[in-house]
């Protein structure tokens, strides 16, 4: 897996006053927890565009002022307007020890139900998986070349390799979706459909009474 390096600088003040002058300048406040203390820091916003706009996953080499941490991003918070990163948390990595990442999913293969006009839906572009900092793969790929359609591919038919997918087996990862052109007809239309016939069918009994 792929190192990105990211340099930031202790912070002194944990206020949120701060912190909105950290983002104005351009930096990210971040935290790294899963060692002995949490660390605060900030570092610049341009650092992390390799990290998150990404479809890899990454590990992170942290240096803060001289000090150096292993580490992977567990989330980032976004502004919901403007889309600027407003806080970034590492959870710190140590070899040895089982972690938690979440992983892109990647999809291959052509799906017969889309090339007969369904459509693709990727319920998850993301999973959570279990692992050995060594063994955290990439991406992990699912394989759509079977999904017809209405058919889905769970969770758990995904292979794990040296990894342990902690999402729920029964999960769908991907799902096709049947064009509405090729639907069957819904209840409200054979609904209305059986109401013309009846119509039809007294129109001539009341003729005959007349």
């Amino acid at each position: 897996m792929k190192t990105v390096e990211i340099i930031g600088y202790n912070r002194a003040n944990l206020g949120k006053a701060e912190a909105k002058r950290l983002r104005a300048e351009g930096h990210v406040p971040c935290v790294i927890y899963g060692g002995e203390e949490q660390v605060h820091f900030y570092a610049p916003m341009i650092l992390f565009r390799e990290l998150i706009y990404t479809d890899l996953a990454h590990f992170v080499h942290i240096n803060i002022e001289g000090k150096e941490y292993q580490a992977i991003l567990q989330e980032a918070q976004f502004h919901p307007v403007s889309e600027v990163i407003l806080h970034a948390d590492f959870l710190q990595l140590f070899e040895g020890k089982l972690m938690k990442m979440k992983i892109p999913v990647h999809f291959e293969g052509t799906s017969p139900g889309v090339v007969k006009g369904g459509s693709l839906i990727k319920k998850r572009r993301h999973l959570m998986v279990k692992a050995l900092p060594k063994h955290f793969p990439d991406f992990i790929t699912v394989d759509i070349s079977k999904l017809d359609f209405g058919k889905a591919l769970k969770v758990g038919e995904i292979e794990e390799n040296n990894f342990e997918i902690l999402d729920s087996k029964i999960a769908s990862v991907a799902v096709v979706e049947i064009p509405r052109a090729l639907r069957g007809k819904t209840a409200e239309e054979e609904e209305a459909e059986e109401a013309e016939a009846a119509e039809g069918a007294e129109a001539p009994a009341e003729d005959a009474a007349e």
